[in-house]
């Protein structure tokens, strides 16, 4: 009976210590979750000057927030959207998980942006220039933003009125 009692104590502390591990896991290799998004506002700037085309950033919660998940499989996930924005925007991923950790210098960048955005919830989509000014620190050319729409269509036409409205 004793030794059960051990046995059930140490699966249990095992369990725990499993659970916990995974719940502060950071990923090392860390990637958007789905494929033609990036990450780091860097790598967003970079493209987004060589191409000419806006930055179009997603404040999710890929783990937790049903709306963000909802918009990404009815519209992120279609193919017309995926061409649309081939070749209209550059995608960036800003996520804010609860059941993993991101890296430290991706959840400061995510962070650092959501305030300057003043993004206070969940999906919020925001469409953007983005600039450097002689310090090297980023300037902000807001186009507009919008959250969850229904369809593809009625969410790229809505990104297309912002990115025409900024060119005026």
């Amino acid at each position: 009976m004793k030794t059960l009692k051990i046995t059930l104590i140490a699966l249990m502390m095992i369990t725990m210590s499993s659970v916990n591990a995974q719940s502060g896991v950071v990923k090392s290799e860390y990637k958007a979750h789905a494929k033609g998004w990036l990450v780091d506002i860097n790598k967003a700037y970079d493209i987004s000057k060589k191409t000419g085309k806006p930055i179009m950033a997603n404040f999710t919660g890929t783990d937790w927030c049903g709306w963000c998940i909802k918009l990404k499989r009815e519209v992120f996930d279609t193919p017309a959207f995926k061409s649309w924005a081939a070749k209209n925007v550059v995608l960036i991923e800003l996520d804010f998980p609860r059941r993993f950790q991101l890296p430290e210098n991706i959840k400061q960048q995510n962070h650092n942006l959501a305030k300057a955005f003043k993004v206070t919830g969940y999906p919020t989509i925001w469409v953007f220039n983005l600039g450097k000014d002689e310090k090297g620190q980023f300037t902000i050319d807001a186009l507009g933003k919008t959250g969850y729409v229904k369809g593809t269509d009625a969410f790229t036409s809505g990104i297309d009125a912002m990115i025409e409205k900024g060119k005026k």
